[in-house]
């Protein structure tokens, strides 16, 4: 499900407030309790004193806002008003925290949002309503974690997004034992955007998703994530429904593991083709020319410490191009070793180099097209050499 919905709410709820707020501060209001004047931010005129304040405007005489004092302490019922019509209600605690049912309304009355606080966090389901009266989001919020499922709606009451919690939660604003696999096996789920156009399916099985598929505007998949077992495969895809990648992960309680990447061209053929082993340790690279010739090929070699890998490249018409062993210090860092070697587009050889264990260059060999040695150098640790022929 998408962050954007929570996020888009809570900075809706602040800019409310927000408006009230700087209503309250632009308009000079006169507050009274029991029929005498009081000065909220003068604490000597409510001290010890109980009530409904009431706040009107001092031009128009309009009601702006009721507070409840508990022997001078604010605390209980509050309710903010806009041109006399009340726009949002809650109670707050001795601690000036909301704390029980907290309502908003449109200027027609309409309710916008109702939820319950406990000490300034929202427990429970909290519900969003659009102007017209469709319920537009239900979360149900438990600590720790605060939001913990979440369902969203386009103005016309279609799906928007899903989150699902390990258990049913929403009832009775949305069904979510049944749209996130609770009963029947696993769901599935179609999510809408507000014009009303299909962009994910979706299926859960007992809360989790286990396969997903989004869609670009001509209804042909972008991305696909399925999990079998404990394993994952995510595939992405051009918008002319062309697969362009696809990783193959495995579960574990460690999190997922990459078993295989793949990538395609935009003509779907494979370019690149990654593997690892159980451990996630690489086990092989491979490329591929357009022409659908091999690139390059690495093999790791497994169990030895340290970890080595072969790698050769090809010309594009498949003849090699150059082969070499390479020590793996870390993921980043290669260092040659052995007999390294480079060829022509003929596949004739034309240089070799030889590498100490500790990746120091110790000899170099060039010959010409023709296979005659053109140079034969033993190297030094300094850089100085010294020809063979010599």
């Amino acid at each position: 499900m998408s962050a954007v919905g929570p996020i888009a709410f809570r900075l809706a709820a602040l800019i409310v407030g927000g408006l009230l707020l700087a209503n309250a501060a632009q308009a000079v209001q006169d507050c009274e309790l029991d029929g005498r004047s009081v000065n909220p931010a003068n604490g000597n005129t409510t001290a010890g004193k109980s009530g409904l304040m009431r706040c009107k405007d001092r031009d128009t005489g309009v009601l702006m806002r009721e507070q409840q004092l508990q022997n001078g302490v604010f605390m209980g019922l509050a309710r903010f008003y806009e041109k006399g019509k009340l726009v949002k209600e809650q109670s707050v605690n001795e601690r000036g925290n909301m704390d029980g049912p907290a309502r908003e309304f449109s200027p027609t009355g309409q309710v916008l949002r109702e939820a319950v606080y406990d000490d300034g966090r929202e427990t429970g389901l909290v519900r969003n309503f659009y102007p017209g009266g469709s319920l537009r989001r239900a979360a149900f919020y438990a600590e720790p974690g605060g939001e913990r499922a979440a369902v969203d709606f386009t103005p016309s009451g279609r799906l928007a997004s899903l989150r699902c919690g390990d258990k049913p939660m929403l009832a009775p604003a949305a069904d979510d034992a049944r749209l996130c696999g609770f009963t029947d096996g696993p769901s599935q789920v179609e999510l809408y955007d507000s014009k009303g156009t299909l962009r994910s399916r979706l299926s859960y099985a007992a809360g989790k998703r286990v396969r997903s598929e989004d869609l670009y505007d001509n209804g042909r998949p972008a991305a696909q994530d399925e999990i079998v077992g404990n394993q994952r495969t995510e595939r992405s895809f051009s918008s002319e429904g062309i697969k362009r990648r696809e990783v193959v992960s495995t579960l574990s309680e460690r999190g997922a593991i990459r078993q295989r990447v793949q990538e395609f061209s935009e003509r779907g053929t494979l370019v690149r083709d990654q593997r690892w082993n159980a451990a996630g340790d690489p086990l092989s690279d491979d490329s591929y020319y357009l022409n659908g010739q091999p690139r390059t090929k690495a093999i790791y070699s497994e169990g030895d410490a340290p970890r080595t890998v072969e790698i050769n490249e090809f010309h594009d018409n498949g003849q090699p191009a150059s082969s070499g062993r390479f020590l793996v210090i870390d993921r980043f860092r290669r260092t040659a070793v052995g007999v390294h070697r480079r060829f022509n587009d003929k596949g004739t050889l034309m240089a070799e180099s030889v590498y100490d264990d500790k990746g120091r260059i110790t000899r170099e060999r060039t010959w010409d097209e023709n296979g005659q040695v053109q140079r034969d150098d033993e190297v030094f640790a300094d850089g100085s050499r010294k020809s063979y022929s010599r």
